[in-house]
């Protein structure tokens, strides 16, 4: 049960009072594309950037000593956030991509996967949790292999110990997936992995803005996520590293501030996390990051898991009430996240998409950078509907109306 004030969390997202065309009021089912940005989020931005503007770390005036306050604070409230145990473990990249890309790389470069090694992810993966793999085993001689899907869209651990042994040298996983809505038993993978002595990366992208996560009792090795999902500002990912680990790997890209030391012939490295953030840092987006924490904190994380399994439980009955929608993935909110795929029909989820945005209802149509999961259950792409802490039963109304007029258009049932 939500134990906070849904209507008064709205007030607080300006959009969420925008009317479209036809004077159709919004209708935001899109937001594990994009959470949207509660005014304390945009303000802090605003804030920093009318009072405090400089560059971080290279400027000795007053100004530059409160962007790097302010920068470095951001990173400080997201490491307590997730449960780190030093903020140094916290890497700001520009994106979640790019920090499960910063992973592969280094991990190859370090030599830790190499030839006749093997790399394991799941058939359920996000596009960046599957290309930065295929370069790298590709790169370096290296075997990808997955878990499947089961036909219920979990996760198929049938194959565990067989799948993950001793020539395993990653395990590279979704926490909760962004098509099918599972959420994963990563701690078993993460078991499993470790006795094998691989490293675990999770994919938290989904996980971290929709429940509670503690990296400091995970037992992962590095985890992704980004900023812009959580009620904070595009331009900004983070990747979660065990400390040991980060200080022992190469740097990612080069360029200022992640350097010790440079001469004509060498460089040295700084420690990390700088060792992993070549140039200028997105510094007003660790601000609105920070406002994002202490909002998603004052609600309380326990509360918007709540909220998000009973309005998705609730989007689950409603739409299984139309005929001829059929849902992709689990049909059950247990051990589900708050996006839902499905077909219509034989109607194409795009014209599905476009027929529903006529009504002032914004949901997601492709195959959502999930292709190999579409594959796996035989459709090329599906309408998504995703929700979040300010998603009211309301909108779940709105879409299944909206669905059941876009049947009749289409002379569906």
């Amino acid at each position: 049960m939500t134990s906070y004030d849904v209507e008064a969390v709205r007030k607080d997202f300006p959009i969420l009072e925008r009317t479209l065309a036809g004077d159709h009021p919004l209708v935001y089912l899109d937001s594990a594309n994009t959470s949207h940005k509660p005014r304390q989020v945009v303000e802090a931005i605003e804030q920093h950037y009318l009072r405090h503007n400089a560059n971080v770390a290279r400027a000795m005036h007053q100004l530059g000593a409160e962007a790097s306050e302010a920068f470095e604070l951001g990173r400080t409230k997201v490491a307590g956030f997730i449960g780190a145990g030093r903020r140094e473990e916290v890497v700001f990249t520009k994106n979640a991509s790019e920090a499960l890309n910063l992973v592969a790389r280094v991990l190859g470069d370090a030599g830790t996967v190499g030839e006749g090694d093997e790399v394991v992810i799941s058939e359920m993966e996000h596009h960046s949790n599957i290309v930065p793999w295929q370069l790298l085993t590709e790169r370096t001689g290296a075997t990808l292999r997955w878990f499947g899907v089961t036909d219920e869209g979990r996760l198929d651990l049938d194959d565990l110990d067989t799948l993950v042994t001793e020539r395993t040298k990653v395990v590279s996983l979704t926490w909760v997936s962004n098509m099918l809505g599972t959420i994963n038993p990563v701690e078993k993978v993460i078991a499993r992995a470790h006795e094998v002595g691989a490293l675990v990366v999770i994919d938290a992208s989904q996980a971290v803005p929709q429940i509670p996560v503690d990296v400091s009792t995970l037992g992962a090795d590095f985890v992704a996520f980004t900023g812009h999902k959580m009620v904070g500002p595009t331009g900004i990912g983070v990747l979660w590293g065990r400390y040991d680990l980060l200080a022992s790997l190469p740097p990612f890209l080069g360029g200022g501030e992640m350097i010790e030391t440079v001469t004509m012939e060498r460089s040295t490295f700084a420690a990390p996390p700088h060792r992993f953030e070549a140039g200028t840092p997105p510094i007003a987006q660790s601000v609105g990051l920070g406002a994002a924490v202490d909002y998603l904190t004052a609600l309380g994380m326990e509360n918007v898991a709540a909220h998000e399994q009973a309005i998705t439980a609730y989007a689950l009955e409603r739409l299984q009430e139309v005929d001829g929608l059929a849902v992709v993935g689990p049909k059950e909110a247990v051990q589900r996240g708050g996006a839902i795929s499905f077909t219509l029909d034989d109607v194409h989820p795009h014209d599905v998409a476009q027929l529903l945005d006529s009504r002032g209802v914004a949901v997601r149509a492709g195959h959502h950078c999930a292709k190999p999961a579409h594959q796996r259950f035989g459709v090329q792409s599906t309408t998504r509907a995703s929700f979040y802490l300010y998603t009211t039963e309301a909108e779940i109304d709105a879409l299944v109306d909206a669905v059941r007029h876009t049947q009749q258009y289409f002379g569906g049932r």
